[in-house]
């Protein structure tokens, strides 16, 4: 569908645009309004100037202002689409009739042609004025007069011009909407790097918390764990050698001591070091991600993660962690999905995470040649962020998907030495 079909107007315009082009665009309708105002105004003095009767040319003039401000006043549903152009078709009628009571009110045509610029696509519009051009052209005629090249050539430029300045404002609104696309998927890109940010510190956090355990853990069964049983051998061995009645009571309670004592290290050991050893990071803060989104939107959300993930490097972390807060977002915002199921694989070689949900899906051809459809453009630029980052650490993203299927995302990034930090 052409863009003019759907774009809304000067005359009705309901769209949203940037503040900083409002100015230019409010000074374009208020003068399409004046054009319209003195035009009519200019056609109604000549009509009486050429001997119609006053009222006669003041009844056109009035049938034509009412009309078009009907229109400029119409309710939103009424400004826009198919009602917009039965609007433009009525408003010819109106100025027809006018020209039947006089021929000065030709230069209402300049108005018509403007507004068939705005609310026709391109060769409907061509069509439309072509029309208006003939009963410009013809009105002299009917109304007794002789055509000239003047009255022909005059209005033909006119129309040009005037069909060339709505087909600029067009283009201004488009490329005003299309800032506008631009600055709110920016800004969305920096709100999930924000939150991105947040989750990686608290799984950096986390991080130092277990790395902190785990090396107190290792130190203190390396240490006083293993002096501690070397005591209780010691006292052992040298209680069975001695004769000395009391000097054995001794050893056997000091191995008893240290025993006692190498069972509580051993408990404070196990309390520091496995549950939080095996807590993968990065699993866990996929947890905590699809936690939240189900709490906030009711999704339905499921984490699978092979136990054979090893220990990713940190820029390898933060990529998938991006990957997934980002994705995750999309489907909060653009998918419409009831359920979404993330999964972290061990793929011999690499590392994949597969996010999956099943919501109205897109055209993943349209993507990949940078015109997305209209249900992803939010989402378009944070898919293309998504697979720039993975490429830049050797990995990629494969993305499949079609209207009404869901979508399927699969970022993956290769095991090997860790790459820079970033």
């Amino acid at each position: 569908m052409s863009t003019a079909q759907t774009t809304p107007h000067s005359w009705g315009d309901t769209g949203r645009t940037p503040r900083s082009r409002a100015p230019a665009l409010r000074s374009m309708q208020v003068g399409q309004h004046v054009i319209a105002a003195v035009l009519t105004v200019v056609g109604a003095a000549r009509a009486i100037a050429m001997g119609t009767p006053i009222a006669a040319a003041i009844a056109a003039a009035v049938a034509v202002i009412v009309w078009y401000a009907a229109g400029i006043t119409a309710a939103p549903g009424v400004r826009s689409g198919r009602a917009a152009r039965w609007w433009l078709i009525g408003l010819a009628v109106v100025w027809v009739a006018a020209v039947a009571v006089s021929e000065e009110f030709v230069w209402v045509a300049f108005l018509i042609w403007l507004l068939a610029g705005h609310l026709l696509p391109p060769w409907p519009s061509v069509g439309f004025s072509v029309l208006v051009l003939a009963v410009v052209a013809l009105a002299p005629v009917v109304h007794g007069g002789t055509p000239s090249y003047a009255g022909f050539f005059g209005p033909l430029i006119g129309g040009v011009f005037a069909l060339g300045i709505s087909r600029g404002y067009l283009e201004l609104l488009r490329d005003a909407r299309e800032r506008e696309r631009l600055v709110a998927s920016l800004r969305q890109t920096q709100a999930e790097m924000a939150a991105v940010q947040e989750e990686l510190a608290l799984t950096q956090r986390h991080s130092g918390a277990v790395a902190e355990r785990t090396r107190l853990a290792r130190d203190i069964h390396d240490t006083v764990a293993q002096g501690l049983s070397s005591i209780r051998l010691l006292a052992h061995a040298a209680a069975d050698r001695t004769s000395d009645v009391d000097a054995g009571r001794a050893l056997h309670q000091v191995e008893g001591l240290a025993g006692d004592n190498l069972a509580d290290v051993r408990r404070i050991v196990a309390a520091l070091a496995p549950s939080e050893l095996e807590d993968d990071a990065l699993a866990a803060a996929l947890g905590r991600m699809l936690d939240r989104l189900r709490a906030e939107t009711g999704l339905d959300t499921d984490l699978r993660v092979d136990d054979t993930v090893p220990p990713l490097p940190t820029a390898a972390e933060v990529a998938l962690l991006r990957t997934a807060q980002s994705a995750l977002a999309n489907v909060r915002l653009h998918a419409a999905a009831d359920r979404v199921v993330v999964s972290l694989v061990d793929a011999d070689d690499a590392v994949r995470l597969d996010i999956l949900d099943d919501g109205r899906g897109f055209d993943v051809d349209a993507w990949n040649a940078g015109a997305a459809t209209a249900a992803t453009e939010g989402s378009s630029y944070g898919l293309h962020f998504m697979r720039s980052r993975l490429r830049e650490l050797g990995g990629g993203l494969d993305v499949e998907s079609a209207p009404g299927d869901g979508t399927a995302l699969s970022a993956y990034l290769p095991l090997g030495p860790a790459p820079k930090e970033i």
